[in-house]
């Protein structure tokens, strides 16, 4: 049985951006590569969803599927994936849509992927622009499914993401109002500081 935690104390393991505008501004990769920083977002992300609203569980390439896997097995459903265009060798719908940075890009999904009327979870690493959330949005609707609703580490605030949290049930580890909150909205965590790499190695403990 697990102890008492610091709240979201995973959050401080994310990693500052060390190569340029063209990425994003932070990795939260180094959350999931240490076991008990994964389990500790998988807790309290899964504590937020109901299984019985959601048959299936899809995750938008790349990073989330780590995120979308995760969920999928914890909840006990199954995963589908959302593929940047060419990956896939079987039919499949495309949509176009514009990321993070503003580059246009298409994205894909197996065709047919459910039936008609299949409630999908939306799960992606980080929501920025939400300019890839849309796409997927629409790539679930063009095979008449419906969007159970969306999950990310964090969801940023702008215009797009107030029509999503209105529109869909919204789950993030980065919970809305909180100091993580506008931090990741000033796209800066204090805990970049004194970020250490060595904190995030496997078995190295939360000191």
């Amino acid at each position: 049985m697990k102890g008492p935690r610091e709240d979201r104390w995973y959050l401080k393991l994310m990693s500052p951006n060390t190569k340029g505008e063209k990425f994003a501004w932070l990795d939260p990769t180094s959350i999931y590569i240490n076991a008990a920083a994964f389990t500790d977002l998988l807790d309290d992300i899964t504590a937020e969803l109901n299984p019985d609203d959601i048959d299936v569980v899809a995750g938008l390439d790349a990073m989330g599927f780590v995120l979308a896997a995760g969920i999928a097995a914890r909840i006990e459903r199954g995963f589908l994936p959302i593929r940047k265009a060419g990956k896939l060798c079987v039919k499949t719908d495309s949509v176009a849509f514009s990321n993070y940075s503003g580059r246009t890009q298409d994205m894909e999904m197996r065709l047919p992927a459910f039936a008609p009327g299949t409630r999908v979870l939306l799960v992606d690493q980080w929501i920025e622009t939400g300019g890839t959330m849309d796409g997927a949005i629409r790539l679930v609707e063009q095979q008449q499914g419906t969007v159970a609703g969306m999950v990310a580490i964090a969801i940023e605030t702008n215009d797009r993401t107030a029509q999503y949290r209105v529109a869909y049930p919204c789950v993030s580890a980065v919970l809305p109002g909180t100091r993580w909150q506008e931090q990741c909205d000033r796209q800066t965590l204090d805990s970049f500081a004194t970020y250490r790499h060595e904190a995030t190695f496997p078995d190295a403990g939360r000191s």
